[in-house]
Parts: C-alpha cells; sequence; structure tokens
C-alpha cells in the first residue's frame, strides 16, 4: 500500500501508511496547545479520513513530548475576549454558545469517525487534551503521561465532551472527582480506573505498541470494524434489549459481504484472509 500525507493542516499533521493515519497534534508551544487552527481543523481532517477508503485506523498523537496540554488561552484570548466583555447581554451570550458548540463540534468528530481511534498519550494531558482522548475509541499511555481535567482550576465547567465522555470510561464516582477536584494523575492510576487500556515505559514502546494495535484491527473487515464502533455508540446508555435489537436489525443488512466469502474460504483454504472492505 503507498504512503501519503497532507501538509495542508496548521494544528496536525496527517500521514497515511499501509492503511493506519497518524494524526499528530502541532499545535504551538511545546504542549500542542488547542488553538483556533486545532478547533478549525479537526473536523476538517477527521471527515476526510472518515471518507478515506484507504484509512482503517487512526493514531492519534501529540508531537514531541506531550500530548496536549489543552486549550491555547492566549491563541483564543481575543475571541474569548470579545465574547466575556461588557456588555454581556443575550448577543455576547448567544456568540459563545456558538462558540462551544463548533469547539464540541471538534472533538465529537473524533467519536463519530467511521474509524477506530487510538489515541497514543504521553507527557501532559490536560484539559481538551482529556476531551479529546475521551472521544477515541483505545486509549494507550507511557509511563510519564499524567492527565487532569483541569477546567475547573481556571473557573471553567469542562464544556467539550469529558464530562459527557468521562463517566462511561471510568464510572460516575471517579469521574466526578477528576472534574471536581482538578487534579493530576499518572498513567498507572488512569489505568486502575480504566482510563487507559495498558501503559508503556517509554514512549517509543508506547508508540510500538499503537501501531501494532492499529496494524491488527487493520487487517479485519473494514466494514464490519466500522460497524462494530456504530453498535457500541448506539448501545451507549440504552438498555441491552434495545442493543440486541438493533444488531440484529444492523447485521440483517449488512451481514451478507465478499469479505464474509472471504473469511470463509480463507478459513476452508488454512491462509490469511485478504479483506477489501466489499
Amino acid at each position: 500500500m503507498s504512503e501519503s500525507s497532507s501538509n495542508s493542516y496548521v494544528s496536525l499533521n496527517v500521514d497515511v501508511v499501509d492503511h493506519v493515519a497518524t494524526v499528530t497534534l502541532t499545535g504551538p508551544g511545546k504542549g500542542n496547545r488547542m488553538g483556533p487552527d486545532f478547533w478549525r481543523e479537526m473536523p476538517v481532517a477527521f471527515e476526510r479520513l472518515g471518507a478515506d477508503d484507504n484509512v482503517r485506523v487512526v493514531v492519534l498523537r501529540g508531537k514531541g513530548e506531550h500530548f496536549s496540554v489543552g486549550l491555547d488561552l492566549a491563541g483564543m484570548g481575543a475571541e474569548l475576549g470579545v465574547l466575556l466583555a461588557e456588555p454581556n447581554l443575550a448577543a455576547e451570550r448567544t456568540k459563545l454558545h456558538d462558540l462551544i458548540v463548533r469547539m464540541q463540534r471538534s472533538i465529537t468528530c473524533v467519536a463519530d469517525c467511521s474509524k477506530p481511534v487510538i489515541a497514543a498519550i504521553s507527557g501532559w494531558c490536560i484539559g481538551g487534551g482529556v476531551d479529546l482522548i475521551t472521544a477515541c475509541d483505545v486509549r494507550l499511555a507511557s509511563s510519564d503521561a499524567k492527565l487532569s481535567v483541569r477546567e475547573v482550576k481556571l473557573a471553567i465547567v469542562a464544556d467539550v465532551g469529558s464530562l459527557q465522555r468521562l463517566p462511561h470510561i471510568v464510572g460516575q464516582g471517579v469521574a466526578r472527582e477528576l472534574a471536581m477536584t482538578g487534579d493530576d494523575i499518572s498513567a498507572e492510576r488512569a489505568k486502575r480506573v480504566g482510563l487507559v487500556n495498558d501503559v508503556y515505559a517509554t514512549q517509543t514502546e508506547l508508540m510500538d505498541a499503537a501501531y501494532s494495535m492499529a496494524k491488527r484491527i487493520a487487517k479485519n473487515p473494514p466494514l464490519v470494524v466500522a460497524g462494530i464502533k456504530k453498535v457500541f455508540e448506539y448501545g451507549m446508555g440504552r438498555p441491552v434489549s434495545e442493543g440486541l435489537a438493533h444488531v440484529a436489525m444492523y447485521n440483517s443488512a449488512f451481514l451478507p459481504s465478499f469479505d464474509l466469502r472471504e473469511a470463509i474460504a480463507s478459513f476452508m483454504e488454512k491462509r490469511e484472509p485478504q479483506f477489501n472492505g466489499r
């Protein structure tokens, strides 16, 4: 499979090799801050990745030592300053509401992407960084990772995804503790509470593990992997009975495929299957 890359973004780098896309956060500063470019470019990038048949899995990482230290307050200062200045009445509050909704879309686009997304977390993952990883399907970390739902320290109710997604991952008690204290937690504690799947000694080992998992997923039938993600998302917050009814209808519609024939044929012929997403 050919290698391709895109340099059309300011806050991101996107590279695709052998069906695995790497999205690297490249925001300003050493901590890959999330400024105006990030909030504008994320939905565009993930819409393109979702529509690209050459992409089967996405690995999301930060450039350098850190995943992301969250919101770029300096970069967003002009926009937020105008909205928070006096007079702060209906017009200003409507614009602030619209800004928050746009920022929410920049995180939700990851959860909505039809391709599975693996977060590779190293160094600091703060505020918006936690919002972002909770929208991913799988989270892996290096031992130096530190995570924090930091918004409370800035007198902000976290508003782009952590309070909605984190309880489904770690439970209400831990989610409320993290959001209300703003405490930093280590990679090991993040693993204990289920926020990350595994912790690796070094960043190199982390990336090796992330790409190994991505390649294993990419070998599977891509439409089936996308279907698994859809069925998981549908079942969130719904009774088991509704989830079962949904997957019964889903498979009734989408089970027949060339990839199913290939799976059966490869089993009978005792060879590795070659799935092509048909």
